[in-house]
């Protein structure tokens, strides 16, 4: 019997996704844990000659560089007020690690797989470009980002 309780058990738990949340410009976003390293509060971003304008710049986190991506600004919303210097999120992808620029980080939330839907049309272009899909909460919207698709100027250029 203790064997079946395990099995569902783990059964229950392949069955649910976990997130970290973070809100840009009032809209709650979120990246599976599984890609995070860490979250930073606001650090020192050396900026880089001819960069897009999304790329804030670079920093230093623990000997290793970061490219700091303002992610308001890769979906096409306007910049971060003057003084407003919000959170970090560290990301890997392709080996090398990506600081998202949010407003703010909020907790990890474990999701049911079933209650994950696919982007509705009315979902704003540029959050469908970027999103997997959504979870609909009590009272918001969660925007599941593709970090992969966010990080990847090369689509862009061929395009």
């Amino acid at each position: 019997m203790s064997e079946q309780m395990e099995v569902s058990t783990s059964a229950s738990v392949a069955q649910t996704d976990e997130y970290i949340t973070f809100v840009i410009a009032g809209q709650l976003f979120g990246v599976p844990v599984l890609k995070v390293q860490d979250v930073l509060s606001p650090q020192q971003i050396t900026p880089i000659p001819l960069a897009p304008p999304e790329i804030a710049g670079s920093l230093n986190l623990r000997g290793r560089i970061v490219t700091a991506i303002d992610v308001r600004l890769r979906l096409g919303l306007n910049g971060r007020d003057e003084g407003d210097e919000g959170m970090s999120i560290v990301v890997e992808h392709d080996s090398e690690l990506y600081s998202l620029m949010v407003d703010s980080v909020g907790e990890v939330l474990q999701l049911k797989a079933s209650h994950f839907e696919r982007n509705p049309p009315t979902l704003d272009q540029k959050f469908r470009e970027y999103s997997d899909g959504i979870y609909r909460l009590d009272d918001k919207l969660l925007v599941v980002l593709d970090v992969t698709r966010l990080l990847d100027y090369g689509r862009e250029v061929a395009a």
